[in-house]
């Protein structure tokens, strides 16, 4: 029995349960399920995002403080990274997820008491007992006493700083670091070139070995453990622990952490922080499963030394993400072309992963667009996880954010460009790679790319249709073609690839292990029977017809309620949950199924309802049907005007020329034959010019003009629709 060390009462360990909230804990563990729920914990700030603040409990443990658990807003928390805070551990998930809670002390004088929280102990211990314990057990410090190195002395405190208890890796008599310290180099954050000439001349044993180190490279260092070697680099981020420095260094084929130490808790190589570049000499260690680097010397480098570097970091980063070769998911002849685009849009994808850039995937909300992108959600997800350390970092460098069209409007760009800018000012986050899917790709959408091109962000369009201006404008295209006017229909539906089966091959060669995931993605984004090749695709994945055909429906339902919402995990319930193998009859097919029943019930009674008020018109022998979306749809309830009219071509083909569905401002243009809605719109403003017509979506044919023109406009329509199509 023990005594609490707030009021005396005898317990079992260090605290009774009603001062539990009145201590503060120092955790010196590993992993997650080494931490107690219901305790409070120091910790440090590593990071922020929209829904919350990541604190890291211990250099390998890191929780997420949600904003529902904050006492105040947000956007009024005064707190920076790196600054030190106390948190409540609420949950430990299986998944090794930490939930925190507010604390509202937030400083030691705070708290009536501090123990030490370490998985090597039979119980938290007081501070004082754990120098005792030091004292009375040998250590690396007491070798350092005997033979008088105080370098020695220092290299002692950083192991235990960073490992936390373990010092039987400290370095033998003889190694670098003890000769080191028989004849030490410069002091710590002094450069080689600040060295005296006499010391140049004659270096001592220690620096010899520090300048004949072999220059490696961060994805060697698995094979280098327990070596001297030198790094490259450029730092990425620079964090103070209770014990070492430890700075985060990049040279483009990795990331490593390299410890820095001057004494516990003082900042080593202050003049060093993030974005220098460097030359960095230390020894390969591994701590709990991780490599790291003991630093033993930290240079800046300046002028053509640093741009080198920045030369080879480039090319190394840029030969690690951009894929050997391409493999396309089906034999599709209009994609064989595309194999460099391929290639470089799924460079520039898993490069901003490997370079910690957030990616946001725009398109639109439809069912080819919530597939395409979906596809490279689920091709980057995996890349991020393991790259990234972060509990939560799937939702903090990937967002998916679907747009109501095919267009990308200011709207769209002004809202984008806000929160990047937002979110660079609050948490020094890099400018995403902005993926635009299904979206982007006609010029209605060139003012908004080049919004975001005054700032810099990277842009990549994955479409059917690019045209010349996008292609100028932007980065990286992947597109079979360049004229939405050349873009028809054929048995109901698009003529040539769909952007999901563009989009799951650039997905495909961002991570090839998923590649068997992605096989049935493009035969669901066609509508009634997809090509042969993708067909013959899903079904060696497993996925049936049938399947493949609620699938579809059941996305295409999904993408039109909520529609600005990912709804990243239903979409991928919908698209990786049906195949044949899994299920042992329609019924256990599930939730595709269920979906789907509701969307061919609610399309079927919108086309009943349209085909019963279609106006047939008769136009210098074209034959046109006029569908009043205003007065014969139901506003805000599915299905929305581009599908239905869809439908209806599919049903109408053998009857009609085209169809126009009229709105109150606006009207849409179907047609198996190809039309130019951009020249439909010059020439009806030519002759209604005080309607205000213009092309709203060369892709999806829609005009745009005023509503006390309709009648006009609409008459105007059928007759240029006529000269087109005679």
């Amino acid at each position: 029995m023990g005594s609490c060390i707030i009021c005396g009462k005898s317990v079992d360990g260090k605290i009774c349960d009603i001062h539990q909230e009145d201590v503060a804990f120092e955790f010196r563990g590993s992993s997650p399920d080494q931490l107690t729920p219901g305790r409070y914990y120091k910790g440090t700030v590593d990071g922020f995002a929209e829904f919350g603040v990541f604190v890291d409990i211990d250099d390998s443990v890191t929780g997420l403080l949600h904003e529902s658990e904050l006492d105040s807003r947000l956007d009024n928390l005064e707190w920076e990274p790196g600054d030190t805070v106390y948190v409540q551990v609420k949950n430990v998930r299986d998944n090794g997820n930490v939930d925190l809670g507010w604390s509202i002390r937030q400083s030691d004088r705070e708290f009536r008491g501090k123990l030490i929280d370490d998985p090597e102990f039979d119980e938290p211990k007081l501070p004082d007992e754990v120098e005792a314990d030091k004292k009375e057990t040998p250590d690396a410090s007491d070798a350092t006493a005997e033979s008088g190195s105080s370098a020695d002395s220092k290299a002692a405190s950083e192991s235990d700083s960073v490992s936390g208890s373990e010092r039987s890796d400290r370095p033998e008599a003889g190694s670098v670091r003890a000769r080191q310290a028989e004849s030490p180099g410069p002091e710590a954050g002094e450069t080689r070139a600040a060295a005296t000439e006499d010391e140049k001349a004659v270096p001592s044993e220690g620096t010899t070995a520090i300048e004949e180190a072999p220059l490696v490279t961060v994805d060697s260092l698995d094979d280098r453990i327990g070596e001297m070697v030198q790094l490259e680099g450029r730092i990425e981020s620079a964090r103070q622990t209770s014990g070492p420095t430890v700075f985060e260094l990049t040279d483009g084929t990795g990331t490593v952490d390299c410890a820095a130490f001057e004494e516990a808790g003082v900042r080593a190589y202050p003049d060093v922080g993030e974005d220098d570049v460097v030359r960095l000499t230390g020894e390969v260690r591994e701590r709990r499963g991780e490599l790291q680097v003991e630093t033993e010397q930290l240079v800046t480098l300046a002028d053509d030394e640093r741009e080198g570097v920045r030369e080879r970091m480039e090319e190394a980063l840029t030969a690690k993400a951009r894929p050997d070769a391409v493999e396309l998911l089906a034999e599709d002849e209009t994609l064989s072309d595309l194999s460099e685009a391929f290639r470089d849009a799924a460079g520039e994808i898993r490069r901003a992963v490997f370079e910690e850039r957030p990616i946001v995937v725009r398109h639109s909300a439809t069912a080819d667009g919530y597939v395409a992108g979906a596809a490279i959600e689920r091709a980057t997800l995996p890349l991020i996880r393991e790259e990234h350390t972060r509990s939560d970092a799937e939702y903090h460098y990937f967002d998916r954010r679907p747009l109501e069209g095919d267009v990308y409007e200011m709207g769209d760009a002004t809202k984008d460009v806000t929160t990047m800018l937002d979110n660079r000012e609050r948490h020094d986050e890099q400018l995403p790679l902005y993926v635009f899917v299904a979206v982007g790709g006609t010029r209605e959408s060139l003012d908004s790319l080049q919004f975001l091109d005054v700032y810099d962000a990277p842009r990549l369009v994955i479409d059917t249709v690019a045209e010349p201006e996008i292609t100028d404008e932007v980065e990286t295209v992947v597109s079979p073609d360049t004229d939405p006017a050349t873009l028809t229909t054929v048995d109901g539906q698009l003529d040539g690839p769909t952007t999901a089966a563009i989009a799951a091959n650039v997905a495909a060669h961002v991570n090839d292990d998923v590649r068997e995931d992605l096989l049935h993605l493009p035969a669901v984004s066609f509508w009634e029977v997809p090509p042969r090749v993708y067909a013959d695709a899903a079904a060696e994945a497993g996925y049936e017809e049938d399947a493949i055909a609620d699938i579809r429906d059941a996305v295409a339902l999904e993408a039109y309620y909520q529609s600005y919402e990912d709804k990243r995990q239903l979409i991928a319930d919908l698209l990786f949950e049906g195949r044949a193998s899994d299920v042992a009859d329609d019924e256990a097919r599930g939730l595709a199924s269920h979906v789907s029943e509701q969307f061919r019930s609610k399309l079927d009674t919108a086309v009943e309802t349209a085909r019963a008020n279609v106006d047939h018109r008769t136009v210098d022998g074209v034959d046109v049907a006029v569908f009043d979306t205003e007065a014969f749809t139901h506003r805000f309830d599915f299905p929305p005007e581009t599908l239905l009219l869809d439908e209806l071509l599919r049903q109408l083909r053998e009857d009609v020329d085209a169809i126009v569905g009229i709105g109150d401002d606006d009207l849409h243009l179907r047609s198996e034959h190809a039309l130019d809605v951009r020249e439909v719109a010059t020439q009806v403003a030519e002759a209604v010019p005080d309607a205000g017509v213009e092309a709203e979506s060369s892709r999806s044919q829609q005009l745009a003009f005023l509503a006390g023109r309709r009648a006009d406009v609409l008459e105007a329509t059928l007759e240029t629709v006529a000269d087109q199509l005679a």
